[in-house]
């Protein structure tokens, strides 16, 4: 007779479910239309990382051949055939001939230095634009992602003290599902936000690297051209990379030899005054 009553108290007790889909159905239309712009932002933020970094990594192997292989050539003419065609190197150099070219029309009225640097400077602008593109989108996701989310926080606070009111009591089941919605809104908000500031400041490190890298090419091609290719970086090899790496060792070897040349020859010194008195 017990056994029967506790399975019929058993089946009648309500059942309720909460997670993820039952918080969202109980949000209805605003839940799901803010976890869609968060998803939208999230794709979005994760695209834009992925191709900049495709970009950027192109971009620095692409450095490689320059250092090695174009300032070998005779001529900057001879030594943009050897870069790609859409590479921001073969930019800078197709800019630079043909700001030259263009001030053989100018005469004297502008000195060429001038008018070479500020194409070249230009140029610069230009590449590191595009590699900027979509770093303006990344920086808004990190902002405003965690807004958003708590916007999905507050309706669902809000909905959790209407279903208080109604019930006059605050049940777990009236209660539960407006805060489970609430949480969830807030950690997907964060969960998008943070991968997005992380993203923005990488890439915007790997673009300042590029800048220094584009900004030291452009010296570079000024400085041939004024000198009508008489100035020219040594071409990196692998022999040189390691002399380079060798050469960064020495100074401390060197500095002790240094060191040790002053006492040695003030000894000398000392010893000759010695003798002649």
């Amino acid at each position: 007779m017990i056994t029967n009553i506790l399975a019929a108290a058993g089946e009648a007790a309500p059942q309720n479910s909460f997670g993820f889909m039952e918080a969202m159905e109980q949000g209805g239309i605003i839940a799901w239309s803010i976890f869609g712009v968060l998803v939208i932002m999230s794709i979005g933020s994760f695209y834009i990382l992925f191709t900049k970094i495709f970009e950027q990594n192109k971009i620095m192997r692409q450095y490689k051949g320059v250092q090695s292989s174009f300032w070998r050539a005779s001529t900057l003419d001879e030594g943009s055939k050897k870069l790609d065609k859409n590479s921001a190197w073969r930019q800078l150099v197709d800019d630079a001939v043909l700001a030259r070219e263009t001030h053989t029309k100018m005469g004297d009225n502008l000195e060429a230095h001038d008018w070479l640097h500020g194409s070249l400077a230009r140029s610069e602008a230009s590449i590191n634009a595009r590699l900027a593109g979509g770093l303006p989108f990344l920086a808004t996701v990190g902002a405003t992602a965690p807004f958003v989310g708590l916007l999905g926080t507050v309706i669902g606070i809000y909905r959790a003290l209407i279903n208080i009111g109604l019930a006059g009591s605050a049940s777990i089941d009236k209660v539960a599902g407006p805060v489970g919605e609430a949480l969830i809104m807030t950690a997907i908000g964060l969960l998008v936000a943070v991968p997005a500031v992380f993203a923005y400041n990488y890439l915007q490190n790997r673009n300042k690297r590029i800048a220094e890298q584009l900004s030291g090419f452009s010296t570079a091609l000024l400085a041939n051209i004024s000198s009508n290719g008489a100035v020219k970086p040594e071409p990196m090899t692998a022999t040189s990379t390691g002399q380079a790496a060798k050469a960064s060792k020495t100074p401390a070897t060197g500095t002790s030899a240094a060191g040790t040349r002053p006492t040695t020859a003030g000894t000398a010194t000392t010893t000759t005054t010695t003798t002649k008195r």
